[in-house]
C-alpha cells in the first residue's frame, strides 16, 4: 500500500475435524474475501487443513495424503493473486511427520516452515505425532510438481523491497523461552505470522494478548496471530478462535472469541514506522548467534491506497483514549515532573522557587508542580514566590484567576505591572508604542523574564520555566524571554495534554475552591496576551488563530517524531484522523506552518533549559533531538507539493 502501510489479515475458518475437502473450501472462501479487501498477507490457524484435534488420525496415510492434496488445491486457487497466504497442515518429510506452515502465492508454494517447539504437557500431546523441527535435515522437498524450500531458516522478502520481510512461527514457539521470532526480527523480518491452535481456559486470553503485544514490541514488528475456533473437537477442550494483530506493542485489531463461522480480521500495519523505530535503536539490537537464513523472494502487489485505513488513527495521540488510562497517565506525569523538580532543588540546595503566573494553562501546571514539590519536601508553600506581571494584553479574567489561585495556596505573591517599564524601553530603542509588532510583544516577554531572574537572585530562588513541548516544537516563545528559565518542568508535555493534567489535578487533588479556578482557566482561550484586549476586555490575541489548532500541530509532532512520518504521510494521516472536522486544505496549510516553524526555530531548542522528558517525544538537544539550527526545510515542503 501507499504511505508505507501493508494490509494483513488473521483468519479462522469454519472447519470439520479431519474433513480436508470441506476445510479447504472454507479456507479458499476466506482467501477470496481477503482479496476483495485488498489484503496482502493472510495467516490461518495451525493445522487448519485437517483440524488441530485429529489425535491419532494424524498417523493415518489417508488424512496426511488428503491434507497434501488439499494444499495443492488451495495453492491452485490462489492463481492470479499476489496475496500471500500462510496455511497450516501436517506434512511427512523423509518418513517423519511435521506440524508445518505453507506459504502460498499466485498458484505456487513458496516455502514450508515446520514447528520448532512441540508442547507435550497438560492437554497437549504433539510429540506423540509430530517431530521437532531440529530433526529436519532436508532443505527442499518435492511437493506437487515443484521443488519447495523447507526449514525454520526461511525468511520471505518482497522482490525489490528489502524492508518488507516476514517470518513464521507456530503456536508454542511464541510461548518458548526465546521465540524463533526474535531471531527472525534480528534477520530483518518486519512482519511475524503465528499459526496457532491455542485452547481456552479462564484468563488465558489475557495472557495470550499480552504475549502478542509484548513480542511485537520486543521485535519492533507487526505480529499477526490466528487461532483455531470452536469448530475444533470439544472432547476435552474448547477453542475460541482468538485473532490478534499487533504493531510495536499496540493491538490494532482483535476478534471476539467463541464462534463457529468464518472469521476475518484485517488491519493496516505501518511498515515505515517499524523501519524508522528499528533504525533508531538498531545498534542496541545487533544480530547475535550464527543463524543464517535463506531468503525466499515473493512478489508484492502494486501500491494500493484504499480510501479508509483498516486501523484507527488517534487524532490526539499524546492522550490515552480510555478514561482510566488517561487518569493514570496524568497522575504519572505529574509525579515525574514533581520528582524532577525535587531532585534539582535537593542538588542545588535551594529551598525557594520563583515562578511567573499568568492565569494561563502552562504557568498553572508549573505552579501545581511547585506546590506538590514543596509539600513532598516538607517546605512551606510561602517559599514559592509567585509574580504576576500584567502587561498591555492582560485581561481581568486571567489576572483574577492568577491572583485567586495563588491566594488559595498561600504562596508568596508579588504583582509587578510591566507597562511603564516597557514604555520606557520602547522610548530607549526608538520603537513606536502604537506599532504592535514582534518587538512590541517580545519586549514584554523579556521584561517579565528579567524580573523573574533578578528576583530569583534577590531571594536565592530557582526560576521555574512554564513553556511546553508544543511551544518548543513551533518556537512559540520569545528567545531569551519565556524561552529561558533555570528548570523547565513542562518541557516534555504537549499543549493538548497540559489541559488533561490540570483537569485531573482539579478533579482529584485540588479542593473545591481551587478546582473551580482551574476549570475556568481550562475554559480560557490560549493566548500570550501581549496585544491589547478587545474593547469589551476580551482576549484579542488567540494563538490558535495564528498558528492553527494545537491538536493538529501536536498530531504532526507525534507522528513525525514517534513514527517517522514524512510530509505526504502526515497529511494523509491527518485527513484520516480529522475527517469532517478540518478540510484537507486547512490541514495542508497548517502542516506548512508546522514545518516552516519547526525548522526555523531549532535555534531556540538548541539552548533550551533543563527539564524532564516524560513521554516518547522530547526535543531536548541533550537527549532525543539533535538538529542543526540552519537545516533547510525545502525538501519537506517540496514533498507536499509533489
Amino acid at each position: 500500500m501507499k504511505y508505507g502501510f501493508v494490509r494483513v489479515a488473521a483468519a479462522s475458518p469454519e472447519l470439520r475435524v479431519a474433513d480436508v475437502s470441506f476445510n479447504s473450501k472454507k479456507i479458499i472462501e476466506l482467501i477470496n474475501e481477503a482479496n476483495k479487501n485488498h489484503v496482502e498477507f493472510i495467516v490461518f490457524p495451525e493445522l487448519c487443513i485437517t483440524g488441530y484435534t485429529c489425535g491419532d488420525l494424524f498417523m493415518k496415510d489417508t488424512l496426511i495424503e488428503g491434507a497434501k492434496e488439499a494444499l495443492l488445491t488451495i495453492a491452485q486457487a490462489t492463481m492470479g493473486s499476489s496475496l500471500v497466504s500462510v496455511i497450516g497442515l501436517p506434512l511427512i518429510i523423509s518418513g517423519r511427520l511435521y506440524n508445518c506452515a505453507a506459504v502460498l502465492q499466485n498458484g505456487r508454494i513458496l516455502g514450508i516452515v515446520p514447528k520448532t517447539y512441540l508442547p507435550n504437557y497438560n492437554e497437549f500431546y504433539e510429540a506423540r505425532w509430530f517431530t521437532v523441527a531440529d530433526q529436519l535435515d532436508e532443505k527442499e522437498i518435492d511437493l506437487g510438481e515443484e521443488i519447495v524450500p523447507v526449514g525454520t531458516d526461511l525468511i520471505f522478502e518482497a522482490r525489490g523491497k528489502e524492508e518488507l520481510k516476514f517470518g513464521i512461527e507456530i503456536c508454542e514457539d511464541l510461548w518458548s523461552l526465546v521465540p524463533p521470532s526474535c531471531y527472525l526480527a534480528q534477520a530483518g523480518a518486519a512482519l511475524l505470522f503465528n499459526l496457532s491452535a491455542s485452547s481456552e481456559s479462564v484468563c488465558k486470553a489475557d495472557f495470550r494478548r499480552d504475549l502478542v503485544k509484548s513480542q511485537s514490541s520486543r521485535c519492533i514488528a507487526g505480529y499477526i496471530y490466528s487461532s483455531a475456533n470452536c469448530c475444533e473437537s470439544s472432547t476435552d477442550l474448547v477453542f475460541g478462535g482468538h485473532l490478534l494483530i499487533a504493531e510495536n506493542g499496540n493491538i490494532l485489531k482483535e476478534s471476539e472469541r467463541f464462534y463457529f463461522e468464518n472469521k476475518l480480521e484485517i488491519a493496516d500495519i505501518d511498515l515505515d514506522r517499524l523501519s524508522y523505530n528499528r533504525r533508531i535503536i538498531g545498534p542496541s539490537r545487533r544480530k547475535t548467534g550464527d543463524r543464517d537464513y535463506r531468503v525466499i523472494l515473493f512478489e508484492q502487489a502494486n501500491d494500493i491506497c484504499p480510501d479508509i485505513l483498516q486501523r484507527s488513527i488517534n487524532k490526539n495521540p499524546f492522550i490515552p483514549l480510555n478514561d482510566e488510562d488517561r487518569d493514570e497517565r496524568c497522575m504519572e506525569i505529574l509525579s515525574m515532573q514533581t520528582c524532577g523538580l525535587i531532585k534539582r532543588l535537593i542538588h542545588s540546595k535551594i529551598e525557594k522557587l520563583v515562578i511567573g503566573i499568568s492565569g494561563g494553562l502552562d504557568s498553572t501546571l508549573a505552579f501545581i508542580v511547585t506546590i506538590r514539590a514543596m509539600k513532598r519536601l516538607g517546605l512551606p508553600v510561602s517559599n514559592i514566590h509567585t509574580i504576576t506581571m500584567p502587561g498591555f494584553g492582560t485581561t481581568d479574567r486571567t489576572y483574577d484567576n492568577a491572583i485567586n489561585l495563588i491566594k488559595e495556596y498561600n504562596a508568596t505573591l508579588k504583582v509587578v505591572d510591566i507597562k511603564e517599564a516597557c514604555l520606557k524601553h520602547f522610548e530607549d530603542i526608538g520603537h513606536d508604542k502604537d506599532v504592535h509588532d514582534v518587538t512590541y510583544e517580545n519586549v514584554q516577554a523579556r521584561e517579565r523574564t528579567q524580573i523573574l531572574m533578578d528576583y530569583a537572585n534577590k531571594t536565592g530562588g530557582l526560576v521555574i520555566g512554564t513553556g511546553d513541548l508544543s511551544e518548543l516544537a513551533l518556537g512559540w516563545c520569545t528567545y531569551n524571554g519565556d524561552h529561558i528559565s533555570m528548570y523547565a518542568v513542562n518541557t516534555g508535555i504537549p499543549k493538548t495534554l497540559v489541559r488533561y493534567i490540570i483537569q485531573w489535578y482539579a478533579d482529584n487533588e485540588a479542593d473545591e475552591a481551587v478546582g473551580k479556578i482551574l476549570h475556568d482557566i481550562l475554559d480560557t482561550p490560549v493566548s500570550p496576551e501581549l496585544l491589547p484586549p478587545s474593547q469589551t476586555g476580551q482576549i484579542s490575541q488567540k494563538t490558535e488563530d495564528v498558528l492553527g489548532p494545537y491538536e493538529v500541530h501536536d498530531f504532526f509532532l507525534f507522528y513525525m517524531q514517534s513514527w517517522g512520518a514524512g510530509p505526504a504521510k502526515l497529511l494523509f494521516l491527518a485527513r484520516q484522523a480529522f475527517k469532517g472536522q478540518y478540510s484537507p486544505e486547512q490541514l495542508k496549510k497548517w502542516l506548512v506552518v508546522f514545518f516552516k516553524r519547526f525548522f526555523s526555530q531549532q535555534f531556540k531548542r538548541s539552548c533550551m533549559p533543563d527539564g524532564p522528558k516524560v513521554g516518547t517525544v522530547s526535543l531536548s538537544p541533550r537527549g532525543d533531538w539533535k538538529m542543526p539550527s540552519d537545516a533547510s526545510v525545502e525538501l519537506w515542503l517540496a514533498e507536499l507539493e509533489s
